[in-house]
């Protein structure tokens, strides 16, 4: 069987389809004349300490010398925003790159403009990326001051031999640090991120990584399978033969391993790679995964309105050059049909599933509902989908195989 390999992580959002555009365009143009309306807000932030050869998200080594210009043009950008901006938004992600690796003052700054300049509605969830080695007291006293109510922490592995593996220059036992920090600090939900099927891997390793969590007690966890993405370093790698993959069927016990640890532990797994205790899933990520709309903000950031997609021009020096909302270099107007193959694939990787009417109203549209139907029922009797309580979900194998399952939806 092979494990899903279709993930949203904390830090992104959802994959472009190929571009419809080779050159940058002005998206107030193509946002509604009367204003959009926004779920959630997405804020990319570049900067990192270290480039790791896995990573496919755009970020760079950060000498500081463009911090403050770069949260001065975020203002600038998050102005437009209010400007256009219908309702409240009910969550913010702060991801990168490294949020953190901003000079204690600036993250301030431009946290304060995203409170004042923008509209939330109460309670709204924050949340902001970190690694380890970059929570300060300071930092974890500024995310305080501002009601980030979850920080996501990049542990990856607690294992010095896997973090090589993966070119992750933190100890250990920054992790520990950070969490404890943030504890004093008053922040009250932290994630922790880890990666398996790593190259070197064994079961027990990964076991370790899994009790060295759970001994830290995060409120969440996401559990993601390394991917070797063919423009990284890592990736390249691969494809030369230098790096071998595990095995799929080690690959799959992990993920079981996973489920049944966290599972003893009282965790929730509601979503494919991503485990909470009661009350405490990932807001945000759940916009993503209901297909709502979300702003975004800074160098490459992805956004979505409906059906409308677009990311920011993914270079800090055309973005910093620019005023207003950033150019965008990717855009795409999905159809009804792209719509509705799109809800399906980011749906059906909550473990609860959509709702059966939900579904059928979705079957009822779009020019590929004859054979969307034919699939469902293709895969219900195969033992990958299933009717449960009046919703479709994948069921235990159809986990394994999700990735399969989209692609026919998509």
């Amino acid at each position: 069987m092979r494990i899903v390999k279709v993930t949203v992580a904390a830090t992104t959002s959802l994959p472009m389809a190929p571009t419809n555009a080779a050159l940058p365009v002005e998206l107030g143009a193509q946002l509604p004349a009367d204003g959009a309306r926004g779920d959630g807000m997405y804020v990319h932030v570049p900067f990192c300490r270290h480039k790791c050869h896995y990573c496919d998200f755009y970020s760079f080594v950060d000498a500081q010398d463009r911090q403050e210009v770069f949260v001065e043009r975020m203002e600038n950008e998050l102005q437009q925003w209010a400007r256009v901006q219908r309702g409240e938004l009910q969550t913010l992600f702060v991801g990168g790159g490294t949020p953190t690796m901003l000079r204690p003052e600036l993250l301030d700054r431009m946290l304060s403009a995203i409170r004042g300049l923008l509209k939330w509605r109460a309670g709204a969830e924050w949340t902001v990326e970190a690694n380890p080695e970059t929570v300060s007291e300071e930092i974890a006293a500024v995310l305080a001051k501002h009601c980030v109510a979850r920080v996501s922490l990049g542990a990856q592995s607690f294992q010095p031999e896997l973090l090589a593996a993966l070119e992750r220059t933190h100890d250990p036992a920054s992790v520990g640090r950070a969490v404890r920090r943030l504890r004093h600090a008053g922040i009250k939900a932290i994630n922790l991120d880890l990666i398996y099927a790593v190259p070197g891997a064994t079961i027990d390793l990964w076991r370790r990584d899994l009790a060295a969590t759970l001994e830290l007690n995060p409120e969440h966890m996401s559990c993601y399978g390394l991917m070797y993405e063919s423009n990284t370093p890592l990736g390249v790698r691969h494809q030369r033969g230098e790096i071998k993959a595990i095995g799929e069927d080690l690959e799959v016990e992990m993920h079981e391993l996973a489920a049944r640890m966290l599972g003893d532990a009282g965790y929730q797994h509601y979503e494919i790679s991503n485990w909470a205790k009661p009350g405490h899933e990932c807001q945000h990520n759940i916009l993503y995964w209901n297909n709502c709309n979300w702003f975004a903000a800074g160098p490459a950031a992805s956004g979505h309105v409906d059906g409308l997609r677009w990311r920011n021009v993914p270079r800090l020096s055309d973005w910093l050059e620019t005023s207003g909302f950033a150019p965008v270099q990717d855009v795409e107007r999905l159809d009804i049909d792209g719509q509705v193959g799109e809800t399906f694939m980011m749906g059906l990787r909550l473990i609860d599933g959509m709702a059966s009417d939900r579904v059928q109203e979705l079957l009822s549209k779009g020019a590929r509902a004859t054979v969307r139907r034919i699939a469902i029922a293709k895969f219900s009797a195969d033992g990958l989908l299933e009717q449960v309580d009046a919703r479709l979900r994948l069921t235990a194998r159809g986990r394994m195989l999700a990735s399969e399952v989209a692609i026919a939806l998509l």
